[in-house]
């Protein structure tokens, strides 16, 4: 929980406070292994082990510990020699998929999870696909493996409020790291033709790759209407999420895809590509980019925004959103916790 404004932030968050919630206090005790910048996320009343760099080598003791959940698989804090039992979450393997990584370094990553594999007691994957990811590149052995889907992040409370920079006209959204993986080049095409606008929110990972989407965004003369907010508060995302047009979403590489489900929450038309976890998540309540050709996508944009407004699908795409619960996940984990003492 190092860095706020990412997905695997707002996983642990959500994750640790549904845990909390759904824990018997007769039952289990809880404690958080989180850095100094992330103490007291889950309250004062929490418990909470110190993080520090030197555990990378020097392991804190686990004496009294029973469970110990890893809840990100690139985590370089483990307890290889640890007598405690271990659950490893993978949330995906997309550096298969996003390019750029030389077969040495595929190899390299690959040999440190299989490490991590080989010394957990129970592996929980994020999606379906992800567990046959594991599957294909990997040895489980005989190890226990489960699915244990994302919860949606988005909460009622409170009242949403204009960010500061407010959109007047009818825009399309997009939410995710600026990177190459998200593959959000191929937006700007999306604006010939109409007058649509193209926010795209979230941490600028790759400034890069930015200068690629702004000049496929020149190439299109669109650059005028493409806006980048960089990463923005909750009120804000709810904010684009609940006042757009649609919701797209062209990533190559994605474990569980959690800004979907957020815009499916209200309701939204969802336009997504067909790789990795993304049409497992989406279903049948999601439209689909076969291709990443402008015209095509163009098409595809028009063609479902036309079949959203003449079938009014809001209510089964909320309700797809709704059975992606942070209480079911915690429930599930709970349970797979305490099979494990």
């Amino acid at each position: 929980m190092r860095h706020p404004h990412t997905g695997l932030y707002h996983y642990c968050f959500q994750l640790g406070n549904s845990i909390l919630k759904n824990a018997g206090e007769d039952q289990e005790k809880i404690a958080f292994y989180l850095p100094n910048s992330a103490e007291h996320v889950f309250g004062e009343k929490a418990n909470y082990v110190s993080q520090h760099f030197i555990h990378k080598l020097f392991f804190p003791d686990t004496k009294s510990v029973d469970i110990w959940h890893c809840t990100y698989q690139g985590s370089k804090y483990y307890p290889f020699g640890k007598k405690v039992s271990v659950v490893l979450t993978v949330h995906d393997l997309n550096f298969l998929y996003d390019g750029g990584r030389s077969e040495k370094r595929i190899n390299r990553y690959l040999n440190k999870l299989q490490q991590k594999i080989d010394r957990a007691d129970h592996i929980v994957a994020i999606s379906f696909f992800v567990l046959e990811d594991l599957k294909r590149h990997l040895n489980l052995g005989e190890k226990p493996t489960s699915v244990i889907y994302n919860g949606c992040n988005i909460d009622e409370s409170g009242v949403i409020t204009p960010p500061e920079r407010a959109i007047e006209q009818p825009f399309l959204f997009t939410i995710g790291t600026i990177a190459g993986k998200k593959n959000f080049h191929v937006l700007p095409a999306l604006l010939k033709d109409n007058d649509f606008r193209l926010v795209i929110a979230g941490v600028e990972t790759s400034q890069e790759y930015k200068k690629i989407i702004i000049r496929e965004a020149q190439k299109n003369n669109v650059l005028d209407r493409v806006i980048f907010t960089g990463p923005v508060s909750e009120n804000d995302k709810k904010w684009y999420l609940s006042n757009c047009t649609a919701f797209v979403f062209p990533s190559i590489a994605e474990g569980f895809g959690l800004p979907v489900i957020e815009a499916m929450y209200y309701g939204k038309p969802v336009i997504l590509s067909r790789c990795t976890s993304l049409p497992e998540i989406g279903g049948d309540c999601a439209y689909y980019f076969d291709s990443f050709e402008p015209d095509h996508m163009r098409r595809v944009l028009k063609e479902s925004l036309e079949h959203y407004n003449q079938t009014k699908p809001r209510e089964r795409i909320q309700e797809r959103a709704r059975f992606f619960s942070w209480d079911r996940a915690a429930s599930e984990y709970l349970t797979l916790y305490r099979s494990l003492v």
